[in-house]
């Protein structure tokens, strides 16, 4: 970093030490592109100390979408953990990879009354996230709930059955749900004609919105762990709680104010409750990175849905003994603030891009 320079000055000798730029006062600007719910992409560059907020900002001008409080930015490391982007840190030093960075912009928290979402193009954004969920397998539902779903998707997509249009198979160019069973598609065909036409992309998503808000697993990015048994169990967060389930069945919803604390240690995740007495659920992960995650997202969930001001949210830490674990403050607006901001928003509405 350093070379030597050498100086006569009467006979004497000196040496002047000449500093060559270093990387970090270098100005560099790496390559991020973010892909969006619809699986295109948007590219931008960012420096050195860009921290998180700048990038989500970025993507929620590109849409000019102002409910941007329940959206985030998603990343996977190389060891594939994922992560939400920090809005309050620098992006490259939250990326264990190097540039250029891919990450992908999703819903982070689901509202928990969609009637309330202000902008049309805001109930866009969520339609086409809850399309992914169903179709990894995510939102779990009854066949008749499927159905319905599919056909939400199916108006939304191509508007009213037209029998000059759709051939009797035209379900089948939708990819809707990981296994898609021509029994299912009928019913979709048949739920398609009769209970939806004449209804407008909008209303069709909008009907989807409150189909899905419905759903047990609504909301909910299962953390697969294992129980104190060795069961294999999936752990998720919704607005009224922590949910575990086991299969396709809840065993447990322990709602927001019945939870006194959430910690972890190494791959081990506690959730802490009090009712009439205090238990205890414990539950393992495959790494301490998970496990970390899942006690941050279950943080940020709480205080996001739990409070009713951002001011009530105080920093938790990860372990009952102090200077010891991970210790976090989620820094964002809460549901009843988001909700209260939509109710504010006068503008004339964007154009929705479908």
């Amino acid at each position: 970093m350093f070379g030597c320079q050498c100086t006569q000055h009467s006979g004497t000798m000196k040496m002047i030490r000449l500093r060559t730029p270093s990387m970090k006062s270098l100005n560099l600007e790496m390559k991020c592109t973010v892909r969006l719910l619809d699986d295109t992409e948007i590219s931008c560059n960012i420096q050195k100390e860009t921290k998180g907020q700048f990038l989500i900002d970025h993507i929620c001008n590109h849409y000019s979408l102002m409910e941007k409080d329940y959206f985030g930015i998603r990343f996977v490391d190389p060891e594939k953990q994922r992560h939400w982007l920090d809005p309050n840190k620098p992006i490259s030093k939250q990326l264990k990879s190097h540039p250029p960075y891919t990450m992908c912009f999703r819903v982070k928290f689901y509202p928990h009354e969609p009637l309330k979402i202000k902008e049309e193009l805001t109930r866009y954004l969520l339609y086409l996230q809850i399309k992914r969920d169903i179709f990894h397998g995510r939102l779990l539902c009854s066949f008749a709930d499927a159905a319905y779903l599919g056909a939400c998707i199916v108006q939304a997509e191509i508007g009213d059955y037209d029998p000059d249009e759709h051939p009797d198979n035209y379900i089948c160019d939708f990819k809707i749900f990981p296994k898609q069973s021509q029994k299912l598609e009928r019913k979709i065909v048949e739920v398609h004609k009769s209970e939806l036409r004449g209804q407008s992309p909008a209303v069709a998503e909008f009907k989807l919105l409150l189909k899905a808000h419905s759903l047990e697993t609504y909301g909910v990015d299962p953390h697969p762990c294992k129980d104190s048994t060795g069961t294999t169990t999936f752990l998720g967060y919704t607005a009224a709680g922590f949910v575990v389930f086991q299969g396709n069945k809840r065993i447990h919803l322990i709602q927001w104010p019945d939870i006194c604390k959430m910690k972890f240690d190494g791959k081990t995740f506690h959730v802490v409750m009090q009712k009439e007495k205090k238990t205890v659920l414990t539950y393992h992960t495959s790494t301490p990175a998970a496990c970390k995650h899942l006690w941050k997202c279950g943080v940020e969930n709480q205080a996001f849905y739990k409070y009713a001001k951002s001011s009530q949210v105080k920093a938790v830490t990860s372990s009952n003994i102090f200077f010891k674990g991970s210790r976090y403050r989620y820094c964002g607006k809460v549901a009843k603030e988001v909700v209260e901001a939509s109710s504010k928003i006068q503008r004339e509405p964007p154009e929705v891009h479908r």
